[in-house]
């Protein structure tokens, strides 16, 4: 068997169809229906059929293995993940070359995979991708794609890179139109390098792939302190957050009055930024970039509005917290909750390990929440954790500070809850 091929079974669910005709952890799939299997994306393309043949190892021996399936059964088999394809270009931003030593080892992974983006949204470069790679995502249909395009000039963009050998993106896009890919794209917005001019050049060029590029969205460069090499890059002002919202919102008038739909977003952040109102959580469509901070607080200003508070006073206290940037905004919401008689208040962490600068929730570390809230936290609160501030699916902070030792240091109890206006309700009319 080849080492490129086989996908090891992690998992097999009681009595699911893989259990009951005998397949077990540990076992390596090698094909389904005569269909070479290589990962996880591969099982998902070729299992999706009544009556499968999978082919395994399970140490030195072969076995086949027989499975019929009902009408949307599951297999009841999870696949051990596969190794991540990593990046080795040396972006002049590359928040993963910011981070200081001493935190878990995934957090420096340099993930440039087009499976990871296709399974769970992560921003690509493309500049790994080799022809097998290209073909096998025209031909599984590994649509959308989530592209990191920092320019379509490819000289400035390559510049960006680090990597003076990569390919015309547009090459890319164009094969991927070609194949019917969609595609959401992008923009690190650099003050100096691709803002302005070569900012319009770029929306101009991804609109040409329209409706396959289905979304552009133009974030600000996030700098740490602890960003030591060079060139210099000058962080996102209030000035180059108003220039460049006035550029995209000239676009979304075009692209809207032609298609019905903006195309091209500003992050939230560059609206924090320029100190300037959001648009109506509706003109952000289907909220395609939301995962990339495009429309995050709209939607929680929205839901806001919605959301029946329930009236009345309850005998426990409360206290929430997030990043410095969305703090104003949090803080109108639990100003309602006080007034409908809640007992809860929220604070601003300051993040003193990354730098002021870094404002957003989800990068906020244990250290710096305990350190906030130390002074402030009230005998018996109930302190609510946003989810987005922990790792998924765990109870720990972006240092490893767990929510366990949050509880020792502030001598409080923590519940984490959903990072939105109903997150909020729901904690405090249950607990």
């Amino acid at each position: 068997m080849s080492k490129n091929h086989g996908a090891e079974i992690e998992k097999v669910l009681p009595d699911s169809p893989a259990h009951l005709a005998g397949l077990a952890a540990g076992d390596t799939i090698i094909s389904i229906n005569g269909r070479l299997i290589c990962d996880a994306i591969d099982f998902m393309f070729h299992s999706n059929e009544e009556e499968l043949t999978l082919v395994t190892q399970r140490k030195d021996k072969k076995a086949t293995f027989k499975l019929s399936l009902g009408e949307g059964q599951n297999t009841g088999i999870e696949l051990k993940p596969f190794k991540v394809k990593t990046c080795s270009n040396r972006c002049i931003f590359c928040f993963v070359n910011q981070l200081p030593r001493g935190l878990r080892k995934s957090l420096y992974v340099k993930d440039e995979d087009y499976r990871m983006s296709f399974l769970y949204g992560n921003y690509i470069t493309l500049t790994n991708l080799s022809a097998q790679d290209k073909k096998r995502i025209a031909q599984q249909r590994l649509s959308p794609l989530y592209l990191s395009i920092h320019s379509t000039n490819k000289a400035l963009r390559n510049a960006m890179l680090g990597n003076p050998k990569a390919q015309d993106v547009l090459k890319d896009i164009e094969f991927f139109k070609e194949h019917k890919i969609r595609m959401h794209c992008q923009i690190v917005l650099c003050p100096g390098y691709n803002d302005g001019k070569e900012l319009e050049r770029s929306i101009r060029d991804l609109y040409k792939f329209y409706p396959y590029v289905s979304s552009m969205a133009v974030a600000p460069v996030g700098l740490t302190s602890h960003r030591k090499t060079a060139p210099k890059l000058k962080a996102v002002e209030k000035e180059d957050a108003l220039r460049a919202l006035e550029l995209i919102d000239s676009f979304q008038k075009r692209f809207t009055k032609k298609h019905g739909e903006p195309l091209v977003y500003g992050a939230d952040e560059l609206y924090i930024k320029a100190e300037k109102e959001f648009k109506p959580l509706m003109e952000y469509g289907e909220l395609p970039q939301i995962e990339n901070g495009v429309g995050m607080v709209p939607l929680f200003l929205h839901q806001a509005k919605k959301i029946k508070i329930p009236q009345g006073k309850g005998s426990k206290k409360f206290i929430t917290f997030t990043g410095t940037s969305f703090f104003p905004y949090l803080s109108r919401f639990i100003d309602k909750l006080k007034k409908a008689g809640m007992d809860i208040d929220a604070g601003a962490v300051e993040n003193t390990f990354f730098g002021k600068s870094v404002t957003v929730a989800g990068l906020l570390t244990g250290r710096d929440v305990m350190k906030s809230l130390s002074e402030t936290v009230r005998k018996d609160d109930i302190l609510l954790v946003p989810d987005v501030v922990m790792k998924e699916g765990a109870r720990v902070f972006l240092d490893d500070v767990t929510l366990h030792d949050l509880e020792e240091i502030l001598g409080i109890k923590t519940v984490v809850i959903a990072s939105t206006p109903k997150g909020l309700v729901d904690a405090v009319t249950a607990l």
